[in-house]
Order: C-alpha cells, then sequence, then structure tokens
C-alpha cells in the first residue's frame, strides 16, 4: 500500500505496446447495459487492489451492493500499483476508461487536466469536506474542487526501537531535532572495517516513501512546503527546507545514517533505531518481527525547537467518477453508499457505526480520513502504535498534487538522493531541485 515512483501521462500510440496481462486485466470493454428491466447497468471500479488481502477487502462490500440493488451493478477491475497510472491515461485515450477510479491522490492534478477525473457533485463535496480530516479532503481535492471521496489515507510519524534506544542510554523518543540527532549518533554503531551494524537513523534510498516521503515529513515539521500554494513553483529553497537538507547531510556524514541501506529490512531486524515512515508498516512489522515488535513504538515527527507546533505528511487515495462514465449519478450514488453510509461497526461493540470504506481499510491495517470512524473501529484496545497515526490525522499536511505533482516528487527524489551520497552538496541539492521542479510544474499548467 506504499505509493511509490509512478508513470507520465500516456497517448493513445502507447496501447499496443503495453503488455498482454495488461491489456487483459485493465482495457476490456466490458459490458455496461441499459439500465432497463432484466437489463442493469454495470459499473466498473478499477483500483490497484489487484491480490491478496486488499482484493477480498474491497469485494466484499461489492458483493453486498450488487446482492442488494438490481438495477445497478458493480464489477472490479485491478491492476498492479506501478501499471495503474499507465493503466488510468491509457484506457481513456482508448475510449475505454472504467467508470470508477481510485486513484493514488498525487496523479489528481494530472488526471484532472487530462479530463479523466469528473467533479464531484455539489452534494458529494459538501459530504466529503463535512466528513472527513483537512488532509484527506486536500488530498482528494484540486484548486479547491473535491473530485472523490477519500479512502485509505496514510499518515508519517517516527517509528523507533525501544531496545536499540535504551542500550544507548536514551530515554525515550525524541521530541526535538537536537534530541533526533544525538540518539541517533548515540544508537549508530559500526563493525572495525567501518561496516554499518546500526544505523541510528534510517536515510534510505529504498523507494519514495523512505526519502521524499520522510523528508516532507520533517519539512512539513519545520513549517514548510515543497511547492507555492497555487502549484506553479517550489517552495523548497526556503529557511525549512535548507534546516532539513542540512539535518539530513548531517545525519549521512557523521555515520547515523546509511542511505544504502533497505529500511524494510534492517528496521526488523534490529539494525535501525529509528525511521519516519507510514503507517501501513504496522500491521507487516508485527507479522514480521513476532515477540521482537513488543521493541517498537511510534511517535510524533520530532519538531525543530521544544514547543513547535506539530505536522507531518499525509499520502492516500480516493475514489472518483470518470468524465466518461455513462451513468454518473449512478456512480456517485455507489460511492456515497460505500464510503458514508454507516454500518455496524462488527468488534467495535453494539451499536458501534462506521462506514463500509472505514471497516475496509482497518481491516488490512490501513486509516482513512474519517478520524470518527477510526476512533470506533481502533477501539482504546489494541495496537497503541496505529493510534500513534490517528493522532497524526489532525496535523497531517497533503502532498501537492498539481498537474506536474509526479514529475515533481520524482525530481525531488533524485536531489535527494544525490546530497545523501555526497554528489551534492546542500546548496547545490537546493539549487537543483529548485531549478528543475520549477520548470516541471511551471510546464503541467
Amino acid at each position: 500500500m506504499t505509493p511509490v515512483r509512478g508513470t507520465g501521462g500516456l497517448s493513445r500510440r502507447f496501447v499496443c505496446a503495453l503488455p498482454p496481462a495488461l491489456l487483459a486485466t485493465g482495457c476490456a470493454g466490458p459490458h455496461r447495459g441499459t439500465g432497463r428491466p432484466g437489463d442493469p447497468i454495470v459499473l466498473t471500479l478499477l483500483s490497484h487492489y489487484a491480490s491478496g488481502a486488499l482484493r477480498d477487502a474491497l469485494q466484499g462490500p461489492v458483493d453486498e451492493w450488487n446482492a442488494t440493488h438490481d438495477r445497478v451493478k458493480v464489477r472490479t477491475l485491478a491492476v498492479e500499483f506501478t501499471d495503474l497510472l499507465t493503466t488510468f491515461m491509457v484506457r481513456q485515450a482508448a475510449g475505454q476508461g472504467a467508470d470508477i477510479l481510485h486513484p493514488y491522490c498525487l496523479w489528481n492534478g494530472q488526471l484532472v487536466r487530462a479530463g479523466v477525473l469528473r467533479p464531484a457533485p455539489p452534494g458529494h463535496a459538501e459530504e466529503v469536506r463535512r466528513g472527513y480530516g483537512a488532509a484527506a479532503v486536500g488530498s482528494a481535492s484540486v484548486g479547491g474542487r473535491v473530485y472523490g471521496y477519500p479512502t485509505e489515507v496514510q499518515t508519517y510519524a517516527l517509528y523507533f526501537n525501544r531496545r536499540l534506544l535504551r542500550e544507548a542510554g536514551v530515554g525515550g523518543p525524541p521530541r526535538t531535532w537536537a534530541e533526533l540527532e544525538e540518539a541517533a549518533y548515540r544508537t549508530s554503531r559500526r563493525d572495525r572495517y567501518g561496516n554499518t551494524l546500526v544505523q541510528g537513523f534510517g536515510l534510505s534510498t529504498y523507494d519514495d516513501a523512505t526519502t521524499v516521503g520522510q523528508t516532507l515529513a520533517l519539512l512539513n515539521a519545520a513549517g514548510g512546503t515543497f511547492v507555492s500554494a497555487d502549484g506553479r513553483s517550489t517552495a523548497i529553497d526556503s529557511p525549512a527546507g535548507r534546516a532539513v537538507f542540512e539535518l539530513e547531510h548531517r545525519l549521512v556524514a557523521r555515520g547515523a545514517g546509511a542511505p544504502g541501506v533497505n529500511v524494510y529490512q534492517a528496521f526488523p531486524s534490529g539494525r535501525v533505531a529509528m525511521v519516519i515512515g507510514a503507517g501501513w508498516w504496522t500491521d507487516s512489522l508485527k507479522a514480521l518481527m513476532g515477540k521482537a515488535y513488543e521493541d517498537v513504538g511510534v511517535a510524533p515527527v520530532p519538531v525543530p525547537r521544544p514547543g513547535g507546533r506539530r505536522a507531518t505528511l499525509s499520502t492516500g487515495f480516493m475514489l472518483g467518477v470518470n468524465t466518461a462514465a455513462r451513468h454518473p449519478r449512478e456512480a456517485w450514488e455507489f460511492l456515497r453508499w460505500l464510503n458514508t453510509d454507516k454500518v455496524a461497526a462488527g468488534h467495535a461493540g453494539k451499536g458501534a457505526r462506521a462506514t463500509r470504506m472505514s471497516r475496509l481499510q482497518v481491516s488490512v491495517g490501513s486509516l482513512t480520513g474519517r478520524a470518527d470512524d477510526m476512533r470506533t473501529l481502533l477501539g482504546s484496545g489494541g495496537d497503541p502504535n496505529r493510534h500513534a497515526f490517528l493522532d497524526a490525522l489532525a496535523h497531517a499536511v497533503p502532498e501537492p498534487n498539481g498537474p506536474g505533482a509526479q514529475a515533481a516528487k520524482s525530481l525531488l527524489r533524485k536531489n535527494i538522493e544525490a546530497l545523501w551520497t555526497g554528489q551534492s552538496s546542500v546548496e547545490e541539492a537546493l539549487r537543483s531541485t529548485r531549478r528543475q521542479v520549477d520548470r516541471e510544474v511551471s510546464r503541467a499548467w
């Protein structure tokens, strides 16, 4: 469920270049029906919930809808996340776009500009604004206009290994950047050949989530932003951006961070003391670590100075309706039913109610942007680490999602990696990021 580097928009001439499997699963032209008696409307829903628990979790409420609605049926289609944006664009160019789309919110500006996403009708837009937290509403909006119902929302927080902190004489998780640096240096260990045994703070070039994600979480905590409010220029070359790049540069230069280490392997095995990551990771860690998971704690992202205002990053997905959908009213009604109607919350207790989408996300270890649902479903027991990500909803900042957002994120990652690996100084990385991202986002508009 981790967002990774996506692809840009494709034109019609690339349709035939797709692999056969993608054409079969993502571009088949479904029979949509007429809505006449005996011939129900069939809506197609295209997502990345292609296998395992995610596929089953989505299919459950879809089957419930189909069993209780005669005139409108829903058919799910799925591709792997890495193929999702390409599939949206290719199907649209070929005139075979699915009725309901489940995009990563980072792509919303690009999809709106390409004429793929339909704005939410006023009543649905109001339900989104009323029922979800600010970060989720922002992710599902472009230019202040709502384009869908938020589904999965991932907030970022600080994972830490209690045992490693304790053995290094650190009393608890850091609250400020000064405490973060001290803890990182004290917990770092190398062998006599200079090989990393324990990374104090997990700076890893493995993927977007471990490179861009935690950098933006720190940037938000410092009161900075990646791009300007209008989305047409970068804002990272600022005092806040400089402070983040300098912090990360020091951690690497002094041996507390090792960018070549895969934190998804190293943290569960006790070779990383702290790392900033998204909430989806908690269930994976629990399964990987067994009893050792008792050492894992989660705390808010540290702030630069004592008493600083908390902030972090949120990423997410949403369900929206295609501009090419032949039955948009029916598609929006299905989305309202899935994302707004409250049903029994199962194990949460007698009388407890939550939306079907919130139940779905919690069942696979994720969250939605409905804090009331999350408090109901998570309750006061269970894994306290999941509550830290719920608390972060109150101060999370969504990823910028203008038309050039995906390309801008990829450029930022490239420059962060150059900084961490010694190919660029802080000044060079900031200057290069500003020049490259400004060119990209201005062109996107």
